[in-house]
């Protein structure tokens, strides 16, 4: 198993700045993602990760995370995957949770109720579970560049949570987070770290 798997969250774009849930629309990171994304370059280039070599890479497809992939220096490792784009929403696409609960009668979480006419809770565990196998596998670090929805799924898989358990892990754009392992157990080492976007790392 891979001593750690980090996680990356994409810098910000326009649709995650007002809350619009964006799937497999490619919406391009603004100028501050682009600055969080080299940020996150600069601090993973810093001890304790020294640059991560040896790592394996992998990137969602989607522009928003590789971008943020190749900004952060990591591009020219990096291998696209498909398992690692966000959540289809479906008709929630580009639509704030505000709008979606109002037409569902004032009440709606994604992680309880899902969406229509896009992907299944249970087909987002697979492709979790899929990322997690891969980097179970790996000898080394295994690092992935990726969107919220998607890694906060990862997370729950990672610990042996349902699907759902991943309402209660939130992540912020730009984030790093480690999974590895604690007393021969799956843990979460560190989550939602945006040190590197406060000068405090």
């Amino acid at each position: 198993m891979a001593p750690r798997i980090l996680l990356v969250r994409h810098g910000r774009t326009a649709w995650s700045v007002s809350g619009r849930h964006t799937g497999l629309t490619d919406v391009p990171l603004l100028d501050e993602g682009r600055a969080q994304a080299r940020a996150l370059g600069e601090r993973l280039r810093r001890a304790p990760w020294d640059g991560l070599p040896g790592a394996e890479v992998r990137t969602s497809p989607l522009s928003r995370a590789a971008m943020t992939c190749a900004l952060a220096g990591f591009g020219d490792r990096a291998t696209a995957w498909d398992a690692l784009r966000e959540w289809d929403y479906g008709q929630e696409e580009g639509r704030t949770t505000e709008e979606i609960a109002r037409d569902r009668g004032g009440d709606w979480v994604i992680w309880r109720d899902g969406v229509r006419g896009g992907e299944s809770m249970a087909r987002l565990a697979e492709r979790a579970d899929e990322v997690v196998a891969w980097a179970r596998g790996v000898e080394g670090d295994a690092v992935v560049f990726a969107h919220g929805h998607i890694l906060r799924a990862v997370a729950a898989r990672w610990l042996g949570q349902e699907v759902d358990f991943a309402a209660r892990l939130k992540l912020d754009a730009a984030a790093l987070s480690v999974l590895s392992l604690a007393y021969g157990e799956p843990a979460l080492e560190r989550w939602n770290d945006t040190a590197h976007l406060t000068g405090s790392d």
